[in-house]
Order: structure tokens, then sequence, then C-alpha cells
């Protein structure tokens, strides 16, 4: 197995504060890397570290076999990133955009011309090339800000977020752009706080809680090794919750849970069908009154809400920042 990134004992501490504490990351060559966690886990610190953008107090950084502590320099060539906000120059028009890249990366004048008409009807803009990026939409200013990322042909591109304040059909694009990358041997780093995209598009997930690696696994393998299906009963208005939680207690794993604001009630069961028969009956016979009731397979957020003891945490959430200088590498 061929390592894209090898990340090793990475420490970085803030004064007093350890923000991330002993990493380890691996990601093979031409596949895709999920970085999950709370806000403040150590995400971005992670991902500005691996981009040569912020320095390690301890540790080691390889990237497509270039350490990146003792030779940044060859690291960025092979690393692109797309960061949580587009950076483009809004008084620019994509086409301007992309060829300053270009030349600032060393291509001529000939070379960044072709590359920057390549790369704006690779990603669906070349009917937006010679508007003001002032202009474009969230999603088509998203699109920009990978093409920049990609003008170099890097062997790891590096997402942080990349997908957050998008609508649904931008998301959609921007998911088929990195599933693209990938098949064409492209190996992704991605954070995000939508669960669905990891699902989606990781072929492995980190996580991480307060700068510490908690699990790692595919999506399947973390869904499994929190236990079995979850059963949850909607009671009726008014229905005391306390006595769905004593007999749900009784056949389910462990001790279930009360959503006060949907009132549902929720347990981890062995088999879901059966089981939830046989809820229903003890449920009526204690004079429970239920509106509904459902199973489902454990999903992402149910890892995220195991693993951390905090619910997932929302698109529209302030993203991951550090209150203090970066320490960008020379």
């Amino acid at each position: 197995m061929t390592l894209a990134v090898e990340v090793r004992g990475l420490v970085k501490n803030y004064g007093k504060v350890r923000v991330l504490d002993d990493i380890d990351l691996e990601i093979p060559a031409g596949t895709v890397m999920g970085l999950l966690g709370p806000n403040g886990a150590g995400k971005t610190t992670t991902v500005r570290i691996v981009t040569t953008l912020l320095k390690p107090c301890a540790g080691s950084v390889r990237v497509a076999g270039v350490d990146v502590l003792r030779d940044p320099a060859a690291a960025r060539r092979r690393i692109g990133l797309s960061g949580q906000y587009a950076a483009v120059d809004a008084n620019l028009s994509g086409y301007e955009n992309l060829r300053m890249v270009a030349r600032l990366y060393g291509m001529s004048p000939r070379q960044a011309t072709a590359r920057a008409t390549e790369l704006l009807s690779a990603l669906g803009l070349d009917h937006a090339a010679h508007r003001r990026a002032g202009t474009y939409s969230g999603g088509m200013a998203r699109r920009l800000d990978l093409a920049g990322a990609l003008v170099a042909r890097p062997t790891v591109v590096v997402f942080d977020e990349p997908t957050t304040g998008l609508d649904p059909r931008g998301r959609l694009d921007m998911w088929r752009v990195i599933g693209d990358l990938v098949d064409d041997g492209t190996t992704v780093l991605l954070t995000t706080q939508y669960l669905e995209e990891a699902d989606l598009l990781a072929d492995r997930i980190t996580v991480i809680d307060r700068g510490r690696v908690i699990a790692r696994g595919s999506a399947d393998e973390l869904k499994t090794s929190i236990g079995g299906d979850r059963l949850t009963v909607t009671l009726a208005p008014g229905q005391e919750a306390k006595p769905a939680m004593r007999v749900l207690a009784q056949i389910g794993v462990g001790e279930p849970s009360h959503d006060i604001g949907t009132e549902e009630v929720t347990v981890v069961v062995g088999d879901g069908s059966r089981t939830m028969v046989q809820a229903l009956r003890r449920l009526d016979d204690a004079g429970v009154c239920v509106v509904d009731a459902s199973v489902h397979r454990p999903s992402l957020d149910d890892v995220f809400l195991s693993l951390t003891g905090t619910p997932a945490p929302t698109p529209d959430a302030e993203s991951e920042t550090d209150d203090v200088p970066e320490e960008i590498m020379s």
C-alpha cells in the first residue's frame, strides 16, 4: 500500500493548551480520508500543518514522499488546498484568476493560458470565464477556488469544509468534482461538517476530539462499532417519558435517550423489527400512548454522538479557527 499522506505523532501546543496530541494519519494513494470531529477538535489545525501553513511542536508529516517539515517548498508543489472560504480575487475574471495562479507557479504565458482554459471547462465555468469572480454564485466561487488548487496538478488535494454554505445543487456539483478527482488517482483529505458527505465520499474516516484520534475505520465499520439498530418511539402530546423509558430499558441495550423537542425516545436493540413489535405491546400494556415507531441502522450522526458525547455540528455552526498567529513555514 502506497501512502500519499503519512502523519506521525503530531503535537501542537498554544501556550499551555495542547490542541493536537499525538495525531497519526495514513491516507493511501487514490483514496479519500474524511476527518471528523466537533468544532475545536483540531481538524483545521491538522490541515494547516499538513499543508505547510503551520509548524507543529512535534511529529512528522510526509506528503507524496516529501518531508513537509524539512522541505515545505517541495511539499507545496504536491498539495492543492481548498479552504473554508473561496480564495479568489473578486475584481478579476475567472480566467484571470486561474492564469495568475498558473503564472505564480512558474508556467509560461502559453502554458498558463492553456491550463486556465482547461480547468474552466473541466469545472463547468467556461460560460463565465470572462465575468468578474465577484459576480459568481457561492457554488461557482467554490469551483473556481478548487480550480486554483488544481492548477499545478497536485498529487494530494485538501478540502477544509468545501461545501459549507452551498445550496444542495452546489454541494452535488462539488461532490461530483471530488469523485472525478479520485477516479483520476488524486488523493483527498476532507474535513466536513456534513456527515452524509463523509459517508458518501470517504473510503476511511478518522474521528478526532480534543486533539486526539478517538476512532478510525470505514463508515460501515464505525457504524457497526457502536452496536445494533436504533428503536425510536414518538410519544403522544402530554405523554410522560419516564414510563416509556422504563419499558424500553428492559428490552434494549443500555439506557434509552429522550429528545424533549421531538418527544422521541430511542434505545439500542438487537433485532430491530422483532423488538419493535415486542416494545409496542409492552408500551401499550403500560398505558404509554405512542403515535409513531421506527427502526433504523446507526448513522454517522449516531457514531458522532456515541464517540464524542455531543451531537454532530450543524453546517451553520461557526467554523473552527485558532485565535493565535500562524507560524508559516518558509
